[in-house]
């Protein structure tokens, strides 16, 4: 009889490299990248990824594993079918956009944060499915955060208001903000500003600069 074949996906490769922003920026990863539209892409199977993590993860030593680029949870069989056949004692990030909650409960068995990230746009619009990914990754005991990723176009009410959101969603929320690359931190006083008000908001916002590529990786 023939064997029927696992679920696949579509990666752009197992990197290694520097985490480029969050709760974990600067810590060396094993990144599994799900391909965007315009990246070179090869088809893994469940088993393929889980030899290369057992490979990668042998040979080198990792702070952690990121779950992370075009929608990861859009895999959700794909994933759990490898990590039924991989075991780590490395911590596992899954970096998401947030837009698909209803997934993040089916990985508590290895994943150990849940990092959603809000950039450009999507920190002004209404994000209620980002905050019910934060709320559902709280409940599942998950460790949970959410990056801000601003640019111009950013205010200082929008930034505030996410934080309250993540405040509403769980206390315990650790809040990243990266201001946009060139952003003239050390001149500008809207950040200390800025900060005092968020901290009133919430009890762990942090500013941090993005790790730019090529040294830094998502």
């Amino acid at each position: 009889m023939a064997q029927v074949a696992g679920p696949t996906a579509a990666l752009a490769g197992v990197p290694a490299g520097l985490q480029a922003q969050g709760v974990w920026a600067g810590r060396r990863q094993l990144f599994i990248r799900f391909a965007a539209e315009a990246e070179t892409a090869t088809m893994y199977t469940a088993d393929a990824l889980a030899n290369e993590l057992r490979r990668s993860t042998a040979r080198s030593a990792y702070h952690s594993i990121s779950i992370a680029g075009r929608d990861p949870l859009a895999n959700m069989e794909y994933l759990c079918a490898a990590f039924d056949k991989f075991s780590t004692e490395l911590p596992v990030m899954l970096d998401c956009d947030g837009q698909r909650p209803e997934e993040i409960a089916e990985l508590k068995g290895f994943v150990t944060l849940t990092q959603v990230t809000l950039s450009g746009p999507m920190v002004e619009a209404q994000n209620e499915r980002a905050f019910e990914s934060i709320e559902i990754a709280a409940k599942a005991k998950m460790e949970h955060a959410l990056v801000v990723c601003v640019d111009e176009r950013t205010t200082d009410a929008h930034v505030l208001r996410v934080v309250e959101q993540a405040h509403a969603a769980s206390g315990s929320t650790v809040v990243v903000v990266h201001p946009s690359a060139g952003t003239p931190v050390d001149r500008d006083r809207r950040w200390t500003t800025l900060f005092e008000r968020a901290a009133a908001l919430h009890g762990d916002v942090r500013l941090a600069l993005k790790l730019p590529p090529p040294t830094g990786m998502r």
